[in-house]
């Protein structure tokens, strides 16, 4: 009875200890941070009233993939639906090995290296909004969607088209498209595949993060290369979405790091003015590397 009393206290005592080692710009970056992808997720689920231009510019990126010689999703699919331990591995990765993952390295690098943190958010950041921009003016289809929208535009699809399946929603049980997610989800946002785009990000930031120890850098070559792989076989994207990702979060690194040239010097003189938001000497050597 007396250990039932002294758990709660335990933990009320440990909860109230980490509270005081949390600064005030620690509770700027957290706002900050979550605003930032509530917002990208808010504005990315609005743009979903254009079905049928987002069905013909599927169709576009296809040809756009056959004429590179790289349209080889159909048969990638085909090829694992037998297998239902690697139709699963790669949902997985789809679903878990992307955001989930963001989160848990950035609060790893958030306490480990305050400047790779915010070189890495920024990118994040920038590349994020760039997509959104894309994906306003240029709506597409993912694969998996192109036999439901066939059906509702009275259209015949090509064979290979007609055989994708939402491998998430059949053998997972659970995704995008799940009544709690659409709030959040654009279902014609497949350009750029942020998928593949930040999980490059996040594989060059892990191998950026810990080059002292070169046993995880196959994690960081891992994670983009599974991506892809998983972005294809679930019928979540093609090809193209991954290559137009890559390019967008490579830009959005460019972005991070003119901000930190050219932006941030000037920034901090003037917060360092703004009491709530200047930092104590504790905090200085909290956000130092480690």
């Amino acid at each position: 009875m007396e250990r039932e009393k002294t758990t709660p206290v335990a933990l009320a005592a440990l909860l109230r200890q980490a509270i005081r080692h949390i600064g005030r710009r620690d509770l700027v970056e957290a706002a900050l941070v979550a605003v930032a992808f509530l917002l990208y997720f808010l504005v990315r689920g609005s743009v979903i009233d254009r079905p049928h231009e987002a069905f013909q510019n599927a169709k576009d990126v296809i040809d756009a993939e056959r004429w590179l010689g790289i349209f080889w999703e159909p048969h990638m699919q085909e090829w694992i639906m037998g297998n239902r331990v690697l139709i699963q591995v790669s949902n997985y990765v789809y679903f878990w090995l992307h955001f989930p993952l963001i989160i848990a390295f950035g609060l790893v690098l958030y306490f480990a290296d305050r400047h790779k943190y915010t070189v890495l958010r920024d990118a994040f950041l920038a590349s994020g909004a760039i997509s959104l921009i894309i994906y306003g003016l240029y709506p597409v289809a993912p694969p998996r969607l192109l036999p439901e929208l066939a059906r509702e535009f009275h259209v015949v699809l090509d064979g290979d088209l007609r055989t994708f399946v939402d491998t998430m929603n059949v053998h997972l049980g659970y995704g995008y498209q799940a009544q709690s997610m659409r709030p959040f989800v654009n279902p014609y946002a497949a350009v750029p595949s942020l998928h593949f785009g930040w999980d490059f990000l996040l594989g060059g930031g892990i191998i950026w993060a810990f080059r002292r120890y070169p046993f995880i850098w196959p994690l960081g070559v891992a994670l983009p290369v599974t991506q892809i792989f998983a972005i294809a076989v679930t019928a979540n994207h093609y090809f193209l979405d991954a290559l137009v990702g890559m390019e967008v979060a490579l830009i959005g690194l460019v972005i991070a790091v003119a901000l930190q040239r050219w932006a941030y010097a000037p920034l901090g003189r003037l917060v360092s003015h703004v009491p709530w938001l200047a930092r104590s000497e504790e905090e200085k050597a909290r956000a130092s590397p480690v």
